[in-house]
């Protein structure tokens, strides 16, 4: 068994099993308690592409998250009013904003990083990115300069109100909603300030200047307070971990062809990780998943993580078909609006990282969390 099979089980020891026997019933099958199962690529872009299958629906992600964020962020909205909000927000993400953000944020850490690595020292790589994620969403909500205890403090929040999803979760506790609360009302008051200042070198300041409401930028921030912390700090342990697993060749990032051979591993290490491995979809009008027909109130599971696996093992020389690029971000309305901010922040970490040809010295799995993830990985330079 390979080390990503095992993060998966420490995981999710049931869930995981279950989606490997789902996979083999076929590309789309209806699964009593479960709801219609996509296990195709191509059928799964096309649910998400189309305004039939909703996140706002009965079995939905709103379900999960509307208690805890209100009805007005981009994970729980469908139609006119999640297309206004989404123009307003897309703005603040341009590759160009997020990498200046993350050189910025990210400069004093990275520096460390690399001179920790240069001295011969071993590195708990699961460690640094808690704190490198936890400073950048920092930034994002409203705080400027952080120290490292502050950053540590916030991405431990945030995990603590990821921890408590499961790939089997419908909804929450009332328990559950009224702690999830308390953080991000926390969340909330630092973005509100934020934004009240007005200040435009702020993410928090631009979307006042692009006029969303303070509720909405509550909102947003919450949001991204979730789901930006969670993918970087996961994903990149896994990147690193995966490449000297495979002995795969690296290229520089800063010479000849490096950026888009960087570009091309991070990918394939996003499609063997596949960050998000389910995504739900609720049912709003008669249509055929496949060859399956639903009816409105249906839920669709849409197994990301089967339709990445069926493309075969790490492979970073092998484009991506273009049914499956990018699925576990999303297709079409709801693609991820923060995936320039991921791509910039992997981008940083892995262009200080792979020049050093670091080797794993020690891992352990993380167990019973949302996202499989390394709870410790030690590395050092090779």
């Amino acid at each position: 068994m390979n080390h990503e099979s095992r993060l998966q089980l420490a995981a999710h020891p049931f869930a995981y099993p279950l989606m490997r026997l789902l996979a083999r019933l076929g590309p789309v099958v209806r699964v009593p308690g479960l709801g219609v199962v996509v296990n195709d690529a191509a059928v799964a872009r096309a649910v998400l592409m189309d305004e039939r299958f909703r996140k706002d629906g009965p079995g939905s992600p709103g379900d999960l998250w509307t208690p805890v964020l209100g009805p007005s962020v981009l994970l729980n909205m469908e139609g006119p009013g999640h297309l206004a909000l989404r123009r307003k927000l897309t703005p603040l993400f341009t590759p160009a904003h997020v990498s200046a953000l993350v050189d910025d944020v990210l400069r004093a850490p990275l520096a460390d990083l690399e001179a920790r690595l240069a001295r011969g020292e071993t590195v708990d790589l699961v460690d640094a990115m808690r704190l490198m994620a936890g400073a950048v969403i920092c930034r994002v909500i409203g705080l400027g300069e952080v120290s490292e205890a502050r950053a540590r403090e916030l991405f431990a929040d945030g995990e603590r109100v990821v921890s408590m999803v499961s790939l089997r979760s419908r909804r929450l506790s009332e328990r559950q909603v009224a702690a999830a609360r308390r953080v991000l009302d926390r969340i909330g008051d630092i973005a509100q300030a934020a934004y009240e200042a007005g200040d435009e070198s702020t993410v928090m300041g631009r979307m006042r200047a692009q006029g969303l409401s303070a509720a909405e930028a509550r909102g947003a921030a919450g949001a991204f307070f979730l789901t930006g912390t969670e993918t970087v700090a996961t994903f990149v342990p896994r990147l690193v971990a995966l490449v000297h697993d495979h002995r795969t060749p690296v290229a520089d990032p800063a010479g000849p062809g490096g950026p888009g051979a960087l570009d091309a591993l991070v990918e394939e290490a996003m499609r063997v990780t596949t960050p998000t491995p389910v995504m739900l979809r609720s049912v709003s009008a008669a249509a055929r998943v496949g060859g399956v027909v639903v009816r409105p109130g249906d839920r669709v599971l849409i197994v990301t993580h089967n339709c990445a696996r069926a493309y075969g093992p790490f492979d970073p020389s092998r484009p991506h078909p273009p049914e499956l690029r990018r699925l576990w971000f999303g297709a079409g309305p709801h693609f991820c609006i923060g995936y320039p901010l991921a791509l910039a922040e992997i981008r940083a970490v892995a262009s200080v990282l792979l020049p050093h040809r670091v080797r794993v010295v020690r891992r352990r799995a993380a167990r019973g969390v949302l996202i499989p993830t390394y709870e410790r990985l030690w590395v050092s330079a090779a």
